[in-house]
């Protein structure tokens, strides 16, 4: 489809033209966009976004171009996710996937995930697995100095 002038703006074809957005749009996220996720896990996002406190509308979201393997479509396409909570000063950046779509639901909960750790960490889950994992490696790090503290290097044979 070739655009008209009427069609163009000032960082080139408009969406319609192209079906995409252009890179680096930036903006407000939109949560009622859909996500290719199951309604259960989206449902889950949007309650722990609520019992935090976090205002949607504070969060800004912009699509970049990302890098690293996938060749020609990762160099060509925005589906990168950038994410930036000013109210704490946190930026989040997400292309796990080569969907936006999926890359926009886990960079927001990955910020809800940041975000909890900063207002309420004595709820956050991640902060748990952390210490679950420093007292695992603690405690393995306990036993392997155990299991090598009683035994002494084998003598030698007489020459």
């Amino acid at each position: 489809m070739i655009a008209s002038p009427d069609d163009l703006n000032e960082e080139g074809p408009a969406k319609e033209v192209l079906g995409e957005e252009p890179a680096g749009r930036r903006g407000r996220v939109n949560l009622t966009e859909g996500f290719d996720i199951s309604p259960a896990k989206l449902a889950a996002l949007l309650s722990r976004i609520a019992a935090l406190g976090i205002d949607p509308a504070e969060i800004d979201e912009q699509f970049v171009r990302g890098g690293g393997p996938g060749g020609q479509k990762i160099n060509k396409t925005s589906n990168c996710v950038v994410l930036r909570y000013p109210r704490l000063a946190l930026v989040v950046r997400c292309q796990r996937d080569r969907r936006r779509s999926i890359n926009r639901f886990l960079a927001l909960r990955e910020l809800v995930d940041q975000v909890e750790m900063k207002i309420a960490p004595e709820s956050s889950r991640r902060l748990g697995d952390i210490e679950r994992k420093r007292r695992n490696k603690a405690r393995s790090g306990r036993r392997a100095r155990a299991k090598h503290r009683g035994s002494t290097p084998p003598e030698a044979p007489p020459l």
